[in-house]
Formats: structure tokens, sequence, C-alpha cells
């Protein structure tokens, strides 16, 4: 118990951080694109937004997830995670639609549009970087240690942020020192394009988890290994597996000797269940014990 409550709050840690880093990001971001009207950093700006929300949404769904199994959640409340990620899904792929078409539009006019104070402009976007070069350090060693996909993936959001503020750095300095307008549409365009691929990658496996869909092959082949090499295992079948945010839930049918006594049985798959959790940490793990070659 005390190692899970370190590990909750090394977890709630990088959640508060988070949330600190996209409020200072939002306001820096702000004030740049008031001063210089580029696009490149309303896209950063958007993407911004986008991080304190989900950013807010991660922290709630890492404390809520946190919840004991309760009556009316037998199975804990951890797919509140996986709603969340959604939910963030969907409005992070609408805001990389409107930077999208904005910046197309923007970028076939005839004149390119006029940007203001560059100068200032990189020096908010080179400190937002570093801002975010700083979150991302402590969000990994965050990962390492607890091995929370919550933070894992809001780390992996963040590195993915450092591309767009970078673009737009370049943007301006090009402008400023080259005349090159245009170059602000064309790194709005692909900071959209990053954002909503990165929105269609995180909507589809939330989706797949609120689908109740299959751990991936790789571990289900572990889970199988280990069953098969469990001393006193003769057969297993309808090994199932589903996720559920940072929980795993495993279910199997194991085939046993018909001759030996309960508490034999009843240590074989206590032997198996140990096994696996000791392999998966954060695994629900249920086994029901079948006489070998007898028919279900």
């Amino acid at each position: 118990m005390p190692q899970i409550d370190s590990q909750l709050r090394l977890n709630i840690s990088a959640g508060l951080a988070s949330v600190v880093v996209a409020s200072t990001l939002v306001s820096l971001k702000l004030w740049a694109l008031w001063a210089t009207g580029a696009l490149s950093i309303a896209a950063s700006l958007a993407d911004s937004a986008m991080d304190l929300l989900i950013s807010l949404a991660g922290l709630a769904a890492i404390v809520y997830a946190a919840r004991p199994a309760d009556d009316d959640h037998a199975f804990g409340h951890t797919s509140v995670e996986d709603l969340t990620s959604l939910g963030q899904a969907v409005f992070v792929f609408g805001s990389g639609c409107a930077i999208l078409w904005s910046a197309a539009h923007r970028l076939m006019a005839p004149e390119p549009h006029a940007l203001a104070s560059e100068g200032l402009g990189v020096t908010i976007m080179l400190i937002s970087a570093a801002i975010t070069l700083a979150l991302v350090a402590w969000q990994s060693r965050v990962a390492r240690s607890t091995g929370n996909k919550v933070v894992a993936a809001d780390m992996l959001h963040y590195v993915g942020d450092l591309m767009p503020t970078l673009g737009a750095v370049l943007a301006l300095f090009l402008s400023a020192h080259f005349g090159w307008g245009r170059v602000d549409s064309i790194v709005a365009i692909i900071a959209a394009i990053i954002m909503i691929r990165g929105a269609i990658s995180i909507g589809v496996n939330a989706w797949h988890a609120l689908m109740d869909r299959s751990i991936p092959g790789s571990d289900l082949a572990e889970l199988e290994r280990i069953t098969h090499g469990t001393p006193g295992v003769r057969a297993y079948h309808d090994l199932k597996t589903r996720s559920a945010g940072t929980a795993m839930f495993v279910q199997v049918h194991i085939e046993l000797d018909g001759g030996q006594s309960l508490t034999e049985a009843h240590a074989i798959a206590a032997e198996l269940k140990r096994r696996m959790i000791a392999a998966f940490p954060k695994a629900d793990v249920i086994i029901h014990m079948d006489v070998f070659g007898a028919a279900d």
C-alpha cells in the first residue's frame, strides 16, 4: 500500500506539473500571437490550449482512476482514462481541422500575411520550448517509475508539441530576415496535420479499450507462455483479456489432474496467478479450474 500511495503521488505531481506548464504556455503564446499575428503561433497556441484541457482531464482521470472498486464499479474506475482520452481526441481533431482550414486559406491569398514583432515572438516561443522540455523530463521520470499510461501519453503529446513550437520560431525567423511570410502558413499546416494524426491515434486506442478489445499480441503471448509453463497445468482454454486505462483484466480456464485434492489444485491456480501478476503488476486475474479432458 505505501508503494501504491507513493506512485499515486508521483502521478499526481506529473499531472499538476502538466497543468501549470500548459497554463504558462497558453499565457505566453497569447501574448506572442497578439504581438505578431503569426498563424504558426496560433497553431501552437491552440495546441497548448488543448494541452491545458487534456492536462486537467488527465489529472482528474489519475485521481478518479485511483479510487478502489466499489459496489457500483466492481472492476474499479480505470475506464475513465479511456473515456477521457476519447473526448480529448475529438476536441484536438476539431481544432486541428480549424487551423488547417485557416492556414490553407491564408496560404492561397494573393499576398502573404504580414507578421510583426518577430523577435519578441521568437523569444517567447524559445522560452515555451525550454519549459516544455523541463516538463517532458519530469514526466519521463515519473512514467518510468510508475508505468502510468496517462502520464506516458501526456509526455509523448508534449514531445510532439515541440515541433510546432520550434516551427513557429523558424517561421518568425525567416519572416524577419528573409521576408518569407508564407512559411508561417506552411508551418501551421504541418502542425495541424500532426495534431489531427495524433488525435486519430489517441481516439482509436481509447475506442478499442472501451470496446473491450484484447490486449496487444505480445502481452497475450506472454500470458500464454506463463500459463503453459506453470507446473501442474495440463492444458488451458478460453484465455480472455481486456484493458481499462492502466488496468488489465485476465480470465482463463486451466485444466488440472482430476485425481488431486482441491488444496493441490488451488495451489496450482494460485501459483499461476502469482506469476501473471509478477509479469503484469496491474493485472486483475480470474482463474477457473477444470478437470483435464472433461467437457465443460
